[in-house]
C-alpha cells in the first residue's frame, strides 16, 4: 500500500468522532489507525467502536482518542510473513506493518468473501424474527417515474429496491416477509409472483393510506417477537443481527436505525451582536445531525397503541411511546453507510454507491 492509499486509514487523536466516521466511510474498511505528532501508532478505532461511543454518550464532538483501541494489534514490517495467519486466526480486517520506531509502514487487508459473510450472518440467525416493509405509498418524489411503476419496483442498479432491500435482510435467515401494499398493489404481486421468491411474502391490503404506523395495525397476527419494520425506499449496510441483538439488550420498546448527516453551509457565517458588530465568523460550517433512515425495530405490543382505521404514522408512534412511560432508542450508523432512493438526487448516488460495491 502506498503512502496515499495509507493516509486513507490514519488519522490523529485531535479529530472529532464525526470527522472520523466520515474517514471510516471513505476507506470502505471500517476501522481507522490513530497516529501521534511522529506518526507513531497510538491506537485503533472501529465503526463499533464509534457505535458504542455515540450509544454511551451521544456526543459527536468529542476526541476519537476517548473512543480508540489502545495498542492495537500490529507486527513489525520484517515479520510480514506471520501477517496472514494472525489475520486469519483473530479475524483481523487491517493490519498494520511498523518500522522500528513504530510507524505505520504498511498495512496489510484481508478481503472478505460472500462464505464469509455468510458464516457471519449465519451466527446471527433471525429466522424467527417478522419483517414489514412499508410499500404502500405513492412515491410522489420520484415522480414521473411512479406515474408507471410503483416506488418499491424501481430499478436500482439492476434490481427493484424492494428486491434488495429484501435480500439484505434474508442474508441473516429471515424468510417470513409482510409486504403493505396500496398503490398498484396488483404490479407488486406480480412481480414476487413470477420471481417465486424462497421466502414467504404476506401482503397487507391498505383500502387507503394509513401511514407507517397505521398499516401496521391491519396485520391479523399477534407477534411474539419484536419486529423489523422498513421503508421501501432505503438500504443500510450495517449488521442487522447486532442490531435486533442491542434492541433487545438496551430495553427500547422502539429503536431506529439513524445515519449520521453532515450538513456544510456553503457560506461564510457571521455572529452578530449589539448594534451589528461582528463577534465571530466562519467558513462553510459543518454541521452533523442523526436522521431518522425508515428502518425500526419494534416490541410487539406497542402494536396495540395504534388507533385503527386512523393515518398514523411511525412518528406518531415513538409520541405514544414516550407518552405510555417507554423508551425509544437510536442504533447509529455511518452516512455512508445509508441509502436513500426517495428523490431523484439521493437514487443517483445509491445506483453509484451499489456500480462501486459490485452488485
Amino acid at each position: 500500500m502506498d503512502r496515499e492509499q495509507i493516509a486513507k486509514f490514519i488519522g490523529t487523536p485531535e479529530l472529532s468522532i464525526a470527522a472520523a466516521m466520515e474517514k471510516i466511510d471513505r476507506n470502505a474498511k471500517g476501522i481507522l489507525f490513530i497516529i501521534d505528532e511522529q506518526r507513531r501508532l497510538l491506537g485503533s478505532v472501529t465503526d463499533g467502536d464509534i457505535r458504542r461511543w455515540i450509544l454511551k454518550t451521544g456526543d459527536l464532538t468529542s476526541s476519537v482518542e476517548d473512543a480508540m483501541t489502545k495498542n492495537p494489534r500490529s507486527l513489525f514490517l520484517k515479520e510480514r510473513s506471520k501477517a496472514k495467519r494472525l489475520m486469519e486466526s483473530e479475524s483481523i480486517k487491517a493490519l498494520p506493518l511498523l518500522n522500528l520506531d513504530c510507524t505505520i509502514a504498511d498495512i496489510i487487508l484481508r478481503e472478505s468473501s460472500g462464505e464469509e459473510r455468510h458464516q457471519v450472518s449465519a451466527g446471527t440467525m433471525l429466522s424467527d424474527v417478522p419483517l414489514v416493509i412499508m410499500a404502500g405509498g405513492r412515491g410522489t418524489r420520484l415522480y414521473p417515474y411512479t406515474k408507471i411503476l410503483p416506488k418499491p419496483l424501481i430499478p436500482v442498479a439492476d434490481m427493484p429496491i424492494i428486491e434488495r432491500i429484501i435480500n439484505s435482510f434474508t442474508w441473516y435467515g429471515i424468510h417470513k416477509i409482510y409486504i403493505t401494499v396500496n398503490y398498484k398493489k396488483n404490479m407488486i404481486r406480480s412481480y414476487f409472483s413470477d420471481l417465486n421468491p424462497d421466502y414467504e411474502i404476506r401482503y397487507v391490503e391498505e383500502d387507503r393510506p394509513l401511514g407507517t404506523g397505521g398499516s401496521l395495525k391491519l396485520i391479523n397476527e399477534k407477534f411474539e417477537l419484536p419486529v423489523i419494520v422498513s421503508n421501501c425506499d432505503a438500504l443500510i449496510s450495517a449488521d442487522y443481527g447486532d442490531l435486533y441483538e442491542h434492541h433487545r439488550e438496551s430495553g427500547n420498546r422502539i429503536t431506529v436505525v439513524s445515519a449520521l448527516k453532515n450538513i456544510v453551509v456553503p457560506y461564510g457565517v457571521l455572529k452578530p451582536g449589539k448594534n451589528g458588530e461582528v463577534l465571530e465568523m466562519e467558513e462553510k460550517p459543518k454541521h452533523s445531525y442523526f436522521i431518522n433512515t425508515g428502518i425500526y425495530v419494534i416490541d410487539p405490543d406497542i402494536i396495540d397503541l395504534i388507533p385503527e382505521n386512523v393515518m398514523f404514522h411511525m412518528t406518531h408512534l415513538m409520541e405514544a411511546v414516550l407518552k405510555d412511560g417507554g423508551k425509544v432508542g437510536i442504533y447509529p450508523v455511518s452516512e455512508d453507510s445509508f441509502l436513500d432512493m426517495g428523490e431523484f438526487s439521493e437514487m443517483k448516488r445509491m445506483e453509484e454507491k451499489l456500480n462501486l460495491a459490485g452488485q
